[in-house]
């Protein structure tokens, strides 16, 4: 059975000309599941015959569960680096809150990683973790951050994760998906726990 495409505003074979092309995707809110939401993402990615690369702002310390996974199973497919001083106590398990001078050093050093890694060629899916909320703490600039996705390559897939995301990112990108806090066991007491929160 033939089905007819109407015009509805598009062009359709202009549209299907450049869906190959790399969009922009962000995913921010006060829910859980960014983080999660772009890890899927890239797995789907390598399964495709994509190469990632993952660099983790604000975001340091070597106790995130799924970097062993990136480690041992998928190296050479996903890459990823770290950025960001500790703000995770695995004894408390609790964060540190507020940004210190480091914290602003090592997110300047994400973004100047992210834009080597952009110029290499060498990956068709990066994602930028928890780069929305750095931005939103002050630790990078709107204008930076937003002059390196307007020169981002028209190939390459960029993720952007965060809380609070900038109204301007929202602008820029092509998709956007909030994820919105209904409900969360932390209220109730329960702290971050291995294998779920890290």
């Amino acid at each position: 059975m033939w089905v007819k495409i109407v015009r509805v505003g598009i062009d359709v074979y202009r549209f299907m000309a450049k869906n190959d092309y790399g969009q922009i995707q962000i995913y921010t809110g006060g829910g859980k599941g960014k983080t999660t939401a772009a890890l899927g993402l890239a797995i789907r990615a390598v399964g495709g015959g994509k190469r990632v690369a993952i660099i983790y702002f604000d975001k340091g310390g070597s106790f995130y569960g799924e970097r062993k996974i990136l480690r041992q199973i998928l190296r050479g497919k996903i890459d990823y680096f770290v950025t960001g001083k500790v703000r995770f106590n695995r004894t408390t398990r609790k964060f540190r809150f507020g940004v210190e001078k480091g914290d602003i050093k090592e997110a300047k050093r994400g973004l100047v990683l992210a834009k080597k890694l952009i110029e290499s060629g060498a990956y068709q899916l990066l994602i930028l973790d928890e780069v929305n909320s750095t931005v939103s703490l002050g630790m990078l600039d709107v204008a930076e951050v937003l002059e390196f996705m307007k020169s981002k390559p028209p190939k390459v897939e960029l993720v952007m994760t965060g809380r609070n995301c900038p109204s301007e990112f929202i602008e820029q990108a092509d998709l956007v998906t909030e994820m919105n806090l209904v409900k969360h066991y932390f209220y109730k007491g329960v702290p971050a726990r291995r294998g779920i929160e890290y």
